[in-house]
């Protein structure tokens, strides 16, 4: 008899247990439901007015008035960089961080259309969803924040905005100024194709200008006497595509030049090539930027000329925390993909039929969860050097057009549109929800963090930049394009 009486007790104690949790979800999603449209507009305006790194004067002000008028305090200016901010509800317990990202990309200007149609010559578009993983980030805080007053929970949420993740890096410099710390767990997502919440890993990047100077002369009545910054860069690049050869096969060398002279008939006095390294491992990244250097100087030596070194970003590689990861797979499992409607399935088919790719996904790809993984992107994030510091976690939805690519035109036009929006309120319920499970049940939190500190294994965090100060002139040059 008593053993049926302990049965019945511990399953009306279950049965309880997951009607509050049911109770607190439905909470979260309902308010986030009730205020898709306010945020949708928000990220709507933010799109149409696509500013670049470290110059998103509008956009982070856009999201510091949603925050304050939801009673969070706000700092703004912080780590010397005039356009992020740190919002912060105090509720004591458990202190979450999410991060939100609203910088735009050059040269990507698109209507909200399924075909090519530029807006401003030259201009800048939301080509990775900015726009909306701000937004989503904050639509998620203040959903918390209602739920942790609405049933008098201790709970800290802080939201960072954070600039320039497009090649200036923000997120590192935040962290130098220690502004993670005391920070429990942090918490993001990302626009994509397709909706995953995995354990990922990625690339650490080193990032920089190299600046040539030469002396100027007569192409044609006078050569002997110039010394070309272009022959440096040219002379610099063709050592540089030589040593692909000598790197691990993990390894991505990019490179573009910005300046190349102004006239065929003039020797050009000054030249500058940008570079990028990538490789999963920072010590790696470290050292084929040592030979990139060494090979600058090698051309320099070799052309008669002078190069300076002036590095815009250095970023490590994600660190996975599984813990959290399945935490967040769980929710966004519960949350579902994206259901598209008659004009969206007409407006995905028409941006289909523009991919220079020979495998275009299905559409149900928009709606389907992908199944949890530990899995690798070879691209570059900021997130990297938070997730060095504190327990991090993050996640993808289905803000484009299954088989997009990220910073293209494809993109942008689904960032200013439903469908984007839809993503966006698929991460901001998943976020939340994920924030939800971490207050309530610590011992995620505590088991986070033994996984975070096995993962370090004994490695101390240095940031890659050094003690430079943030290159807030990074897109200066490229933002006089209107």
């Amino acid at each position: 008899m008593k053993k049926i009486i302990f049965s019945l007790l511990g399953a009306f104690l279950c049965l309880t247990a997951w009607a509050q949790e049911t109770s607190h979800d439905a909470f979260i999603v309902r308010h986030l439901d009730n205020n898709t449209e306010r945020f949708s507009k928000v990220a709507r305006e933010i799109w149409e007015n696509p500013e670049l790194g470290y110059l998103e004067f509008t956009s982070s002000k856009l999201l510091v008035e949603e925050l304050q008028a939801a009673g969070f305090d706000v700092e703004t200016g912080l780590a010397d960089m005039p356009t992020s901010f740190l919002a912060t509800y105090d509720k004591g317990g458990p202190v979450l961080g999410f991060l939100a990202e609203y910088d735009a990309l050059p040269g990507l200007s698109q209507d909200a259309v399924p075909f090519r149609s530029v807006l401003v010559d030259g201009g800048n578009g939301h080509g990775c969803g900015h726009n909306l993983f701000g937004t989503a980030v904050v639509a998620s805080g203040i959903a918390l924040k209602e739920w942790i007053d609405a049933n008098n929970i201790q709970a800290t949420i802080k939201i960072f905005g954070t600039p320039a993740e497009e090649g200036g890096a923000g997120k590192v410099y935040m962290v130098r100024e220690g502004l993670f710390e005391g920070v429990d767990a942090v918490i993001n997502w990302h626009p994509g194709d397709r909706n995953a919440a995995n354990a990922s890993t990625c690339t650490a990047v080193m990032q920089g200008y190299f600046k040539f100077h030469g002396q100027t002369s007569h192409a044609a009545g006078a050569p002997e006497r110039g010394r070309s910054a272009l022959d440096g860069v040219e002379a610099m690049n063709m050592m540089v595509n030589m040593m692909r050869e000598h790197v691990d096969q993990e390894s991505r060398i990019h490179y573009v030049i910005t300046n190349g002279g102004l006239a065929a008939n003039v020797v050009p006095d000054y030249a500058v090539v940008e570079y990028m390294v990538r490789h999963p491992d920072v010590v790696e990244v470290k050292d084929m930027w040592e030979r990139v250097i060494k090979a600058a100087e090698g051309a320099a030596l070799g052309t008669g000329t002078q190069v300076e070194v002036e590095v815009v970003a250095g970023i490590y590689g994600l660190l996975p925390n599984e813990t959290l990861a399945k935490t967040m797979h769980k929710n966004l499992s519960i949350v579902g993909g994206v259901e598209y409607n008659e004009d969206e399935i007409e407006f995905a088919k028409q941006i289909q039929t523009t991919f220079n790719s020979p495998r275009v996904p299905p559409l149900s790809v928009a709606k389907e969860v992908q199944p949890y993984k530990l899995s690798h992107f070879p691209a570059s994030t900021d997130v990297g050097d938070v997730s060095y510091v504190v327990p991090t976690v993050g996640l993808s939805t289905a803000t484009w057009v299954p088989g997009t690519a990220a910073h293209t035109w494809q993109a942008v036009a689904a960032d200013g549109m439903s469908i984007g929006y839809k993503g966006m309120m698929v991460a901001a319920k998943t976020m939340a929800l994920t924030g939800k499970d971490l207050i309530l049940n610590p011992l995620l939190i505590k088991e986070a963090r033994k996984e975070f500190d096995e993962r370090l294994d004994g490695l101390v965090y240095e940031p890659l930049i050094g003690d430079m100060a943030p290159p807030l002139h990074f897109r200066a040059e490229q933002n006089k394009v209107k």
